[in-house]
């Protein structure tokens, strides 16, 4: 099954919640950019992933958070007998939700292929306590206004247009990048921005705003990484490192 991508058309920090951040932002899903994950039988469990640098992978903790819902003997019964591949497009440390896509994915799979009838909204309730960005993966919508510490999730009728993705050979830490943002950015938030921003579509927002206007994690992220200057003028997806420009 294919493990869809995304990126950030704006980020914008408003607030925070103990160690989190809470966030309003635009996610879109990039159908151009994919992992692939499949079930093959086995004589043990295992998750084998061709990308050697990914030493342990989220789909661990979906498994542990589907058996918290009560589907531990369901999950332990097929697994004794399967393992799980997973085939790595999408770069790590990029800012486009591979991980997370991948958590999503297997819940997907995993709800199917061994029919626990999980509704829509249940199993994003369980995505939610698997990582910020993982029931948007599950929600199925192209596009959606994305809040809270990335639980809220609201569809949206987007306009996108055409973009162009490129990443960098650049791993940009997610935590290090919010760390960042707090210590030297937080006296930038602005809320009444963030809220224009959700009501208009992306190819307006590409239109009127700068790359740094549009992403809060922007500045804090080419500090970090001083590598990432030369990419200045194009779009930052999340806490990057992956850009993006309209074609």
């Amino acid at each position: 099954m294919k493990s869809f991508a995304k990126i950030n058309v704006f980020l914008k920090v408003v607030g925070t919640r103990g160690n989190y951040h809470e966030i309003l932002s635009r996610f879109v899903l990039c159908e151009q950019l994919f992992d692939e994950i499949y079930f093959e039988r086995s004589n043990s469990f295992a998750i084998e992933c061709d990308n050697k640098e990914i030493k342990e992978n989220i789909i661990k903790k979906a498994i542990d958070e589907l058996k918290k819902a009560g589907f531990s003997n369901e999950l332990d019964e097929f697994f004794s007998s399967h393992k799980i591949i997973i085939n790595k497009q999408i770069p790590i440390g990029a800012g486009l939700g591979g991980g997370s896509s991948n958590a999503a994915t297997f819940l997907l799979m995993v709800n199917d292929e061994l029919n626990l009838n999980i509704k829509r909204e249940n199993l994003m309730q369980i995505a939610s306590k698997i990582g910020a960005d993982v029931a948007f993966f599950v929600s199925g919508y192209k596009a959606a206004n994305v809040s809270g510490i990335g639980e809220i999730i609201e569809e949206f009728d987007d306009e996108v247009p055409n973009l162009s993705i490129f990443t960098p050979n650049v791993f940009c830490s997610t935590p290090m990048v919010y760390q960042e943002f707090r210590s030297n950015f937080l006296q930038y938030i602005d809320v009444n921005a963030a809220k224009k921003m959700q009501n208009l579509k992306s190819k307006e927002l590409l239109e009127i705003y700068k790359n740094e206007e549009l992403n809060d994690l922007f500045a804090p992220c080419f500090k970090l990484y001083p590598q990432m200057n030369e990419f200045r003028d194009k779009f930052l997806s999340g806490s990057g490192s992956s850009v993006f420009s309209v074609k």
